[in-house]
């Protein structure tokens, strides 16, 4: 009963090997390239899933400690050095910037709590552009994989094709033995991009969705963390 079972996975991989070694150099270096891009693109989704679980958590833990805090602009400076994690970095850039303006406004006489809340309020939306910048990383090439698979394999089906036909014209004969290599090549190609580019299109949109569900906490988060600066200032 195991030997039919396993039988017939183990024959279809030997005959994917048998039309690989069978194709011509041109749909042999598309496939072994599609097979790096498949490995490149599961790195990254990998990566980028559990980097995005780990800001989360991080973020939250770290939200969640700062709601605690009776007051905010006068936390001591290990707050501020914790720019590994998001949410520490818009709270790190807003408080320098809010004390950085107070102590010019100090300098030339013209201190007001207006222009402190401008100088915090710009500093969380450079933070906040940074961070979002850091969540989308590497989804341009995830994507750029995603698109450009299928064409691979579609360049290697067309190559395969034609690598068949010009065999028919120089041995003058239709026969399989003369169409079989380029034509299975071609489907090699075929089935080798559509390998890469199914996984790849819906790792991409999860992870988007997930980027994009961080990005709107964290906007939140910005609002949230200015009204209390605000608050704090009057």
């Amino acid at each position: 009963m195991s030997a039919f079972f396993f039988a017939p996975p183990v024959f279809a991989m030997a005959n994917i090997v048998q039309i690989f070694l069978g194709a011509d150099v041109v749909c042999q270096a598309i496939t072994c390239g599609l097979a790096v891009f498949s490995l490149i693109a599961w790195t990254i989704m990998l990566g980028k899933h559990f980097d995005l679980k780990r800001l989360r958590i991080l973020n939250h833990s770290f939200e969640s400690h700062l709601r605690d805090q009776r007051s905010l602009l006068d936390l001591p400076e290990s707050f501020r050095d914790r720019r590994s994690i998001p949410y520490a970095d818009l709270f790190a850039d807003a408080v320098e910037s809010y004390w950085r303006a107070a102590a010019i406004g100090k300098e030339k006489g013209d201190d007001n709590s207006r222009a402190r809340l401008e100088h915090a309020e710009n500093a969380i939306q450079r933070a906040l552009a940074r961070q979002t910048l850091r969540y989308e990383s590497s989804m341009i090439f995830l994507a750029s994989i995603v698109s450009g698979a299928p064409f691979m394999g579609l360049l290697g089906t067309v190559w395969g094709v034609m690598d068949a036909f010009s065999s028919v014209a120089v041995q003058q004969t239709a026969g399989i033995p003369a169409l079989a290599p380029g034509v299975s090549g071609a489907m090699l190609t075929t089935i080798a991009g559509l390998i890469v580019a199914i996984p790849s299109v819906f790792g991409y949109n999860v992870l988007l969705a997930s980027s994009r569900r961080l990005i709107t906490e964290m906007e939140n988060y910005a609002s949230s963390l200015a009204d209390r600066i605000e608050l704090e200032s009057k």
